[in-house]
């Protein structure tokens, strides 16, 4: 939930020590001359350390005071921490300056800085670089600059020296503002730097503005610093038809603005150091798996989460809430997870409830009905806690000392239930606190999970605020979002009033504009200027730590803010976007970066979160949404009502694509324990799985769900047919297995009508699914379907998957509790003989279970319909003796094969009863 003020667009708001070859091959720069502040630095000092880096001093040239003055000393230090990552970190040498906090974000400590350097130490360096496994960092001592280049081919990621170019100039370290560059080829696709809604897809698009501080905007505001910051790239280049991905993250919570001018990329930073770390790749996949072995992988869902969500701001009492859930299930529309945004509080304040309109008694008995079922309650909470004497969660707050602080007393501010102070999630105290309202809640109601929103901080007012005397605030009547509050700008500092102004909003407000004033205090005296986007993330590991600490069950938090780190804590939903076609459009390269950024598990408000969609686009975003990783539809208390039963037309579409979610529902949580494991998104591009093919390096129409299910939705108004662009193979269609695409790189005009979205399976493909049901509990009980998929009309092929199974309620996903099982799915086809079969791990848990495969699907097969010679597990199996049956069908092709024109089959292997948990093994023959 967002004030509406936020819904409106932002324009109603006001000497040479380098190896040659270092710097070869330098790239064009723009022909834009932005300001060059200073001469940069000098390495005048540098050693091997002990752990194997390079320990150095660097010192101005010559100082001067644009933007405040110079740092004279800095301290460099790089290592290779692992064989594909590379750290390089540049601080002040001679006193401490603020960095992400180490126990947020746990990694290894650089060397302190006041260490001496130079003659009197034991290993002073003569070469100019320092090689790893993968990556070789060089340097220039005089101006300093530095370059990453990849082992393997000498290509080189990042350079930092400016080289004459007029793009930009040398490194800039002062206490407030911090510059650095590197060139880039023009032909690199960049990915990344967020959270903003990007109007020109996934690519980062020349010239446009990417600004890094958590803000409550509404995200239909484009090219803005939203709710979210990850100051991270992922940078594509294609050499010679060979692909290499790497990522550059700058571990920096400071507000800053990144220019990128196709040619170069310039951060501009308020504070803090410059924290480089460089991720090798070489895929996509690999630069992902890298970045989030560093920042934390991905937290395990439950199985539940998977299922369809239902939210709106404005389910005034219970009974409404009751009557959403019935009609969901009269419209036979699966439904896991019914929500409430604040309509359940008393007076707007966290963990209450309205005696009237939520009674305790009537709510557990609600909830008792749906938990029986297996559906699931969730609620909102934000962080500002109500200032009021008769409110135990405040009085507890104030008797721990928990609140952020100005001028020595809790910072006032307003949020929805009127004044209130924030909770200080730096402070040990105020988290062991809110594990324990969040216990207290608890057991008030059986929450199955938290929703923490409005977590930038977002303020309805801005600087130093006082309780009006004489006055109610808020008064009842208006808008509630409307500052009533006694206040006055804070401009009498330099954390309030930075030399260097960010584009805070896309207008340059000040950055303590509707948030917490920037000069107020968090424990040990750090200041709000420096850890301000660091608020949501560290209110999520707070609320991760309270929920698991509760019954040992795995947690479900969704956090409309993000930092660095935060997919190991939380979901994400894009926040308070527009029922558009174009915010459609824009949700799909949103999510696609949030898988980039570690939080595989997101979505947005489906339907749009305001004002009112129509019919038409309705049906269109379900047929998107039902494939989002995190599936829920969420709308303003303003708009008119839009559960996906509202239309007959909408309760349509839902119940043919989310039927199909539910059936993927294996499919999709196998991908959860991948992206787990190996940090790989739910929802990924197209070049993740083809970044050979460029022609995808752009697409921000069209995703996968892991490896190779691609859904291509319409996502304009009044079209009943989609251009869809499909890379190299063959592809088959989900809702019709006979329909074949065989594409040597290209788009194909596939039919759309309203009620109807196109997802297709690649080859070389296993997809394990089941029967789909009302509800995930229901659904995850049902047997076992397999999809196996060749390319169209081959002799020789070979798919492969995988399925994941546990006890959805344990923290931990992982195999060797005892509680979980793994299968490894192959198949082949050689010389007219299919085979299938499995190796399992850890069977026991799938065996108790009782899951059992009934079907398995081969698409794309050559020969004749006579199928001949089944074995299964080395048995035969004669016609007409078992419930066992095979059977085949032509399948369809959008375009003739041109290799003789051959038919290909699809193969249905049914009637089966395999266990999940055991190994097994069919095969047949195919008639010539």
């Amino acid at each position: 939930m967002s004030s509406p003020s936020s819904l409106l667009s932002l324009s109603s708001l006001y000497v040479l020590l380098v190896l040659i070859s270092c710097f070869s091959g330098g790239y064009s720069s723009s022909s834009s001359t932005p300001t060059k502040i200073g001469k940069g630095y000098r390495l005048i000092a540098i050693e091997e350390t002990p752990d194997g880096g390079f320990l150095g001093h660097l010192q101005v040239k010559q100082k001067n005071k644009i933007y405040g003055p110079d740092i004279p000393l800095l301290q460099l230090y790089v290592k290779h921490e692992t064989q594909d990552r590379l750290r390089v970190y540049i601080t002040d040498a001679e006193k401490q300056r603020w960095e992400v906090p180490y126990n947020l974000l746990p990694r290894e400590q650089p060397p302190s800085s006041k260490q001496t350097i130079g003659r009197s130490r034991k290993n002073p360096i003569t070469v100019s670089e320092l090689s790893g496994s993968e990556l070789i960092f060089c340097y220039t001592a005089d101006p300093f600059s530095f370059a990453v280049k990849r082992k393997s081919n000498g290509q080189t990621l990042f350079n930092s020296s400016s080289g004459g170019s007029a793009s930009f100039g040398e490194l800039v370290f002062k206490d407030q503002y911090l510059e650095i560059s590197t060139q880039l080829p023009k032909d690199a696709s960049l990915y990344g730097l967020g959270e903003n809604t990007q109007p020109h897809g996934i690519k980062l698009y020349r010239n446009d503005p990417y600004t890094l501080y958590t803000t409550d905007v509404s995200a239909i505001n484009l090219n803005t610093d939203l709710y979210g910051s990850h100051p991270v790239v992922m940078d594509l280049r294609n050499v010679g038809g060979e692909p290499f991905a790497h990522a550059v993250l700058l571990l920096n919570s400071n507000g800053m603005d990144v220019f990128y001018t196709g040619t170069s990329l310039t951060y501009k930073v308020i504070g803090g150091v410059f924290d480089f770390y460089f991720f090798a790749g070489p895929t996509p996949l690999g630069v992902v798996d890298q970045y989030t072995s560093f920042i934390g992988r991905p937290a395990p869902m439950p199985y539940w989460s998977l299922g369809f969500h239902q939210c709106r701001w404005g389910y005034h009492n219970l009974s409404v809430v009751e009557d959403v859930v019935e009609n969901y299930k009269k419209a036979k529309i699966p439904l896991d997870v019914i929500w409430n945004d604040d309509d359940h509080m008393d007076g707007h304040k966290d963990f209450t409830l309205n005696p009237n309109n939520y009674p305790r008694p009537k709510l557990l008995a609600f909830l008792e009905k749906i938990h029986n079922i297996g559906m699931k309650y969730i609620v909102i909470i934000d962080p500002g806690i109500a200032v009021n004497s008769s409110y135990g969660v405040y009085q507890r707050g104030i008797t721990n000392d928990v609140f952020i602080k100005y001028e020595g007393e809790p910072y006032l501010a307003q949020v929805w239930p009127g004044a209130v102070n924030f909770p200080d999630f730096l402070n040990p105290k105020t988290v062991a606190w809110w594990g324990d309202e969040i216990r207290r809640f608890h057991e008030l109601v059986p929450v199955d999970g938290l929703w923490i929103d409005m977590n930038e901080a977002s303020n309805f007012c801005s600087g130093k605020c006082e309780i009006p005397k004489g006055k109610q605030c808020p008064s009842g009547t208006g808008p509630g979002w409307i500052c009533c509050l006694d206040c006055k700008n804070i401009t009498n500092t330099r954390w309030d009033d930075p030399p260097y102004k960010i584009n805070a909003s896309g207008l340059q407000v000040p950055i303590g504009f509707k948030t917490i004033a920037t000069s107020a205090v968090h424990y040990n005296g750090v200041l709000e200027y420096d850890a301000h986007s660091l608020y949501g993330f560290s209110q999520s590991i707070a609320t991760h730590k309270a929920l698991q600490g509760l019954e040992g069950k795995r947690p479900f938090i969704l956090s409309r803010s993000t930092y660095v780190g935060s997919g190991k804590y939380a979901a994400h939903w894009t926040g308070d976007n527009k029922g558009t076609w174009e915010d459609l459009k824009y949700s799909i390269s949103t999510m696609l970066n949030f898988g980039i950024f570690g939080v595989p598990m997101v979505g947005s408000d489906i339907c749009g979160f305001y004002p009112a969609p129509t019919e038409e686009l309705c049906n269109r975003w379900i047929e998107v949404g039902a494939f989002y990783p995190f599936s829920r539809d969420h709308a303003n208390y303003y708009s008119p009502r839009q559960e996906l039963y509202q239309w007959d037309t909408v309760a349509k579409s839902a119940r043919n694509a989310l039927g199909m979610r539910y059936k993927l529902l294996p499919y999709l949580y196998t991908l959860t324990y991948e992206a787990h494991i190996s940090g790989a998104p739910i929802a990924r591009p197209l070049f993740f799985s083809f970044p050979t093919y460029k022609e995808c390096y752009g697409l921000s129409t069209q995703f996968l769900l892991g490896n190779s299910l691609m859904v291509s939705p319409v996502l304009e108004q009044g079209k009943t047919e989609v251009k869809a662009l499909f890379p190299p193979g063959s592809w088959y269609g989900m809702f019709d297995m006979t329909q074949t695409i065989v594409s040597k790189g290209q788009y194909f005009t596939l039919d759309a009508p309203l009620n109807e979205v196109n997802v297709h399976l690649y080859q070389n493909t296993i997809l394990p699914m089941q029967q789909g049901g009302m509800i995930s509990k229901e659904a995850r009980m049902t047997p076992f379907s397999l999809i196996v998929t060749f390319p169209a009309g081959a002799t020789e092929g070979q798919a492969k998957g995988t399925i994941y199974l546990d006890n959805d309620e344990l923290p931990e996903m992982k195999l060797g509790n005892g509680y979980s099982t793994y299968v490894e799915l192959y198949a082949t086809m050689n010389q007219g003989t299919v085979k299938v079969w499995s190796e399992v791990q850890e069977g026991k848990f799938a065996l108790e279970k009782g899951w059992k495969i009934e079907k398995i699907t081969v698409l794309g097969l050559g020969g004749s319909v006579n199928t001949s010679a089944l074995e299964i597990n080395g048995s035969p199996v004669a016609p007409g003796t078992s419930n066992v049956e095979l059977s085949s069908l032509e399948q369809k092709h959008l375009q003739d094969l041109e290799e003789d024109k051959k038919t290909t089959l699809k193969v249905e292997v049914a009637g089966l009863d395999l266990p999940v948990g055991k190994n097994f093994a069919i095969t047949w023959k195919m008639g010539a």
